[in-house]
């Protein structure tokens, strides 16, 4: 048995493992997945084709984002409320209509109020898809599928970007690029409504807490504020840092290096073999050197690929350095998460998933529009020296507050009701 053949036999066995409402759950994913890569490639195209300019187009981005972080807290409330079924069937569902709604509603206003309730839509499933997981899987298997869900809606939002680099040549037909990209918006709306239709097939398994409110959940902040600042402010610190680059990744290939649509969404796609690397190894890197200790060496490994991917004068080497991000992000993201749900009670993961939402919504919030304004000014070279900052600051807290712990095995307590 070779060294890929022992985890890659590992992986297959925890994936037996997996529960009826994880697979419909992951198959909803991998139908989404597809239509947000087209999505997440071509919007910043088709606002600019519209007429706009970066700095309003960071503007947009930022109203999404701070919609995501104003809802997260209601959005744990109606998690509890509803179900997660029921949650993810509104989110999807709302989320389809909105893509819909940018492909005709195309003023400043119009795609304003859009953008917002995509934040909205969009914070309801974000806070309820950890707590799902976590509800629908054991301590064998968990981690492992923290790890694929993740890496799944990555890889198959690969393929949306292969798909969206090459989608607005084959419509071209001599026709101007804002239509098609308003056509193509319609086909993603459509994709996303059909990935609700396996949601439909979920057998409800989670405890409802019908009294959890706001006021309940902002009391619960209040009385565990020192552990939640901890697990807060480091997922804060690198969602700033997110903010300030990666929504603007394909403008960033195409201004620095000149590159093409279909280029971009070649380098994109090929991410997936980036992402299975991770995919591969994240989990059993965290059995053995513990999820942490994991999180922070990903983070330290961050600073020199964010160096050659910001500051690299050619394509290929900056290509390189993002399929490399791409793996840290593999490995980073769902293990600190798994973790995090791990460290409280079952009734308080909603909750404590709201306010992490929260924190990384202000972050991808204040991010874009300060970059925005960064880069009409000065381009994009200092964007990346603060984004090395801000990782470097968040490896250091993350370091402080969870390695060498007094009481390792502490949780929180379940939200408290009136």
């Amino acid at each position: 048995m070779t060294l890929i053949d022992r985890p890659v036999r590992r992986y297959l066995q925890k994936i037996r493992l997996f529960r009826r409402n994880v697979r419909l759950l992951l198959l909803s994913l991998a139908l989404s997945g597809i239509a947000f890569g087209v999505y997440s490639l071509l919007f910043n195209f088709y606002i600019l084709e519209l007429g706009f300019n970066e700095a309003q187009l960071g503007r947009l981005l930022t109203t999404n984002s701070t919609a995501l972080f104003l809802g997260a807290v209601p959005a744990g409330a109606i998690a509890d409320r509803l179900g997660r079924k029921r949650s993810l069937l509104i989110s999807s569902l709302a989320v389809g209509l909105v893509i819909f709604g940018l492909s005709t509603w195309t003023t400043t206003t119009g795609l304003t109020i859009l953008m917002g309730g995509m934040g909205l839509a969009q914070s309801l499933a974000v806070v309820t898809l950890p707590a799902f997981l976590m509800e629908n899987s054991g301590e064998e298997e968990r981690t492992y599928l923290f790890s694929f869900s993740a890496s799944l809606q990555m890889l198959i939002g690969m393929l949306g970007f292969w798909l969206g680099g090459r989608l607005p040549g084959w419509l071209a037909l001599g026709t101007a690029e804002a239509p098609i990209y308003s056509l193509i918006l319609i086909a993603v709306a459509i994709t996303v409504v059909c990935a609700t239709i396996p949601l439909l097939f979920l057998h409800e398994t989670t405890v409802l807490h019908p009294r959890n409110s706001i006021p309940d959940l902002l009391r619960y902040a209040r009385q565990h504020l020192s552990r939640l600042g901890k697990f807060i402010t480091p997922v804060l610190l690198t969602a700033l840092g997110a903010g300030l680059f990666v929504p603007f990744m394909n403008l960033f290939f195409r201004s620095r290096h000149g590159t093409g649509d279909a280029a971009i969404g070649s380098l994109f796609a090929a991410g997936s073999l980036a992402i299975g690397l991770g995919f591969l190894l994240a989990p059993p890197l965290a059995e053995r050197l513990g999820k942490i200790r994991l999180v922070i060496a990903t983070q330290v490994l961050f600073i020199p690929v964010l160096a050659l991917l910001g500051f690299s004068p050619t394509f290929w080497l900056s290509a390189a350095a993002y399929l490399m991000r791409v793996v840290l992000m593999t490995m980073d993201d769902p293990i600190y998460q798994a973790f995090v749900m791990e460290e409280v009670e079952e009734g308080a993961r909603a909750s404590v998933n709201s306010l992490l939402t929260m924190a990384s919504s202000l972050g991808w919030a204040v991010g874009p529009a300060i970059s925005g304004r960064l880069q009409a000014a000065y381009g994009f070279s200092p964007v990346f020296l603060i984004v090395i900052l801000l990782y470097v600051a968040a490896i250091c807290l993350t370091r402080r507050f969870f390695l060498n712990r007094r009481h390792p095995g502490e949780r929180l307590e379940t939200v408290p009701t009136v």
